[in-house]
């Protein structure tokens, strides 16, 4: 199998099996609003001007689907990151996809002493390069149905088809679905997807 191009996607929360209970889970809400408050300040000025679109993170800031993904990304200091130039290629869980981990995932992950291991989740969804859905579908195409990409984060994500969707497959053996995809940024594109890939 080809390792061609590198996708990405933002990711995050890792399957720590803790639980919760309702002042950490307030705790957490807390913690999404204030990032995504602090986030959204940070990324007034990220707008490219030459297209007036919005970069990554500035995509996802404005999208209420992606609040608790700009959380994490903010708690793992990766907004000057995907801030930058790119291109990136994000597969980004949506708050539904989040919210399938464990209780009490998110509110663990989002806490200083998890940064690391919040960044190597989040960054295992994020490929270099832009590659909007036709180049993801050529690719598993030409790689006979399965596409194997290098992550940011080092692991490997294997892209295949179910019917029309693109399925991805993490080290784990879990499968994650594209919901939406080829959303425009200034520095590359988004995919949502339905369940945060987990690398080893």
């Amino acid at each position: 199998m080809k390792t061609k191009n590198v996708f990405m996607a933002l990711a995050m929360v890792g399957l720590l099996g803790l639980t919760s209970c309702k002042d950490a889970q307030k705790d957490a809400n807390s913690a999404m609003d204030e990032a995504t408050k602090e986030v959204a300040v940070n990324t007034d000025t990220t707008k490219n001007d030459m297209q007036n679109t919005p970069n990554i993170v500035g995509v996802a800031v404005g999208n209420d689907n992606f609040s608790t993904l700009v959380a994490a990304v903010k708690a793992a200091g990766l907004v000057d990151t995907l801030s930058g130039d790119g291109p990136f290629t994000v597969f980004a869980p949506t708050n539904d996809a989040f919210a399938k981990l464990p209780e009490g995932t998110v509110a663990t992950l989002l806490k200083p002493e998890n940064k690391a291991t919040l960044t190597a989740v989040l960054t295992y969804h994020v490929v270099s390069g832009k590659f909007e859905a036709a180049a993801v579908v050529e690719a598993i195409k030409s790689n006979n149905g399965a596409f194997e990409v290098a992550t940011v984060q080092g692991g490997k994500l294997v892209a295949s088809l179910d019917g029309d969707s693109v399925i991805l497959t993490d080290e784990k053996g879990n499968k994650s679905k594209v919901v939406i995809a080829d959303v425009a940024a200034s520095n590359g594109v988004i995919h949502a997807i339905d369940t945060v890939v987990m690398p080893k």
